[in-house]
């Protein structure tokens, strides 16, 4: 069993910078692969990063490769994005999940309960 809690949300302008972190409980943390999902109102779950239960592999949507960054901690039980030259379509609740190394939503067992990102233009 994982529990897992993000932070680190809120409203910055275009071009700012904010990093999330998604804090875990429970000793197989390292167990998992870990991913960060994205929904707006009326829209799917979307894939966002995932990273492998190691760290040594990642993978990014095409929409925030190159801008974001996906890492992890298992020593903190912790898992990280840095979000750089933020865009107002990032704009965003934003989910950490543990699972399988996959960008589909149905891969991950748990769920936080979301952090609002909101960029203003």
């Amino acid at each position: 069993q994982v529990q897992l809690a993000e932070s680190g949300g809120g409203l910055v302008q275009a071009g700012g910078s904010l990093r999330l972190s998604c804090a875990a409980s429970g000793r197989t943390f390292s167990s998992y692969a870990m991913g960060w999902f994205r929904q707006t109102p009326g829209k799917e779950r979307e894939f966002v990063a995932a990273v492998s239960w190691t760290g040594g592999r990642t993978y990014y949507a095409d929409s925030v490769k190159g801008r974001f960054t996906i890492s992890r901690d298992n020593t903190r039980n912790t898992m990280y994005l840095q979000m750089n030259s933020l865009k107002p379509e990032d704009t965003a609740v934003y989910y950490c999940a543990a699972g399988r190394f996959f960008e589909v939503p149905t891969a991950y067992e748990y769920w936080g309960q979301g952090t609002q990102v909101t960029v203003s233009s």
